[in-house]
């Protein structure tokens, strides 16, 4: 649930839709980045969330004892379904534990996968020693091919585990869903031709979405980039560090750094004051619309890889479900959730000439510019609502129609 917030923004909105329909609901953690949370329990929109005891740091030992009490705890509540998150890691032994053990009660195991993460995917990216890459890439395999269906964030993925020989009535695509009720903006535009960039970084080279920014302002020298977030690996250094080499004045809200007149630019929240660029880091989840807000556009960077073809961003539903206009790079599921000219702009990936001027043309046209946000805000309500998303997780669960 935290530091990164992984379960929050995909387990536990489907869990409490699920709560919703009147099934009962349990979601059992590791809380191996925070340790704190151990053993505490609590109740979140109907879903019980319980964070098992942590044993001893040793190595290997820690790992399976994990898995161990994950299983045990969820054979103790004898449960129809076993949804287990990510065919990795923890779920993934949890998964192998509970395919070797007697059966209980004939109890369902559904695997959920939102990334790629073998061969080509996170494997590549993560920096894992050659026998964890091996060791992921064959529970990925294992745990897709042993479960009873397949829920996956993204087409991409869908046609992966197909790849693999799962029979496609079991592998159901459910998509990433918005964090809550559609929030139209108001007709009330921000003064400031403000550019927002909300995003972990990795997905891109910051060298191209600066070469964007800055042919963006050849042509309007009034836009201001505010970037929203945090690299997966620290990059937002080195994108910090191109700006100022560009020549372009930066408030570091993260760590209270900033260029030029500080006063000046401390007048307004962020976005506002008289930076070129003004870098927030992580925010509050109920800091995000303020934000939002203070863009006319955002921007969705993204290079043609199989990392970024297999996820369902949720940072992209997220604007888009704020109706903020998107323009983004047309990479695997962005071309599900943005219609082409209606609810965003998609522009080949790569193509910084075509991107810039996509910005450029949004930002110049009001009247389209805040007709496309609204769009954006009905339809991701509409499509990608949980409370829809949710009859698919149903029929994977052999519950539904």
């Amino acid at each position: 649930m935290r530091p990164l917030g992984t379960m929050r923004v995909r387990a536990l909105p489907m869990g409490q839709a699920l709560a919703e329909r009147g099934h009962e609901v349990t979601m059992l953690l590791p809380p191996w980045q925070n340790r704190r949370d151990a053993g505490r329990r609590w109740e979140d929109g109907g879903v019980r969330v319980e964070n098992v005891e942590l044993p001893p740091s040793v190595p290997g030992l820690f790992h399976g004892v994990t898995a161990a009490r994950l299983v045990g705890r969820a054979r103790a509540l004898r449960p129809d379904v076993v949804h287990l998150f990510k065919p990795k890691a923890y779920s993934g032994l949890a998964h192998w534990l509970l395919h070797v053990l007697p059966a209980t009660d004939g109890c369902r195991l559904v695997v959920d996968s939102d990334d790629w993460e073998g061969p080509g995917g996170w494997n590549e990216l993560a920096g894992y020693s050659p026998l964890q890459r091996r060791f992921f890439a064959w529970q990925e395999r294992w745990g897709l091919t042993h479960a009873d269906a397949v829920t996956v964030a993204s087409r991409t993925l869908e046609g992966l585990v197909w790849a693999l020989g799962v029979p496609q009535e079991r592998v159901f695509y459910v998509p990433n869903g918005t964090r809550g009720p559609i929030r139209v903006r108001t007709s009330d535009q921000p003064s400031d031709d403000t550019i927002l960039l909300y995003t972990r970084f990795f997905e891109f080279p910051a060298e191209r979405v600066m070469d964007v920014f800055l042919r963006v302002r050849k042509d309007l020298p009034s836009a201001r980039l505010l970037v929203v977030g945090k690299g997966l690996f620290n990059e937002e250094e080195g994108f910090l560090r191109l700006a100022r080499d560009a020549g372009l004045t930066v408030r570091d809200e993260a760590s209270g750094a900033s260029d030029g007149d500080g006063g000046r630019m401390e007048d307004g929240g962020p976005g506002c004051g008289g930076a070129d660029v003004t870098y927030t880091g992580w925010v509050a989840a109920d800091e995000l619309d303020g934000l939002f807000a203070q863009a006319k556009l955002a921007i969705y960077p993204f290079d043609d890889t199989l990392v970024n073809r297999a996820k369902c961003a949720v940072k992209l539903v997220d604007l888009l479900g704020d109706g903020v206009p998107v323009v983004a790079e047309n990479v695997g599921q962005n071309g599900e959730c943005i219609r082409e000219g209606e609810t965003g702009v998609l522009v080949p990936p790569g193509d910084t000439e075509g991107f810039a001027r996509a910005v450029t043309g949004l930002l110049r046209d009001d009247a389209r510019r805040i007709r496309m946000g609204r769009q954006a805000a009905h339809d991701i309500g509409e499509r990608f609502s949980w409370s829809n998303l949710v009859g698919t997780v149903e029929r994977a669960y052999g519950s539904g129609p």
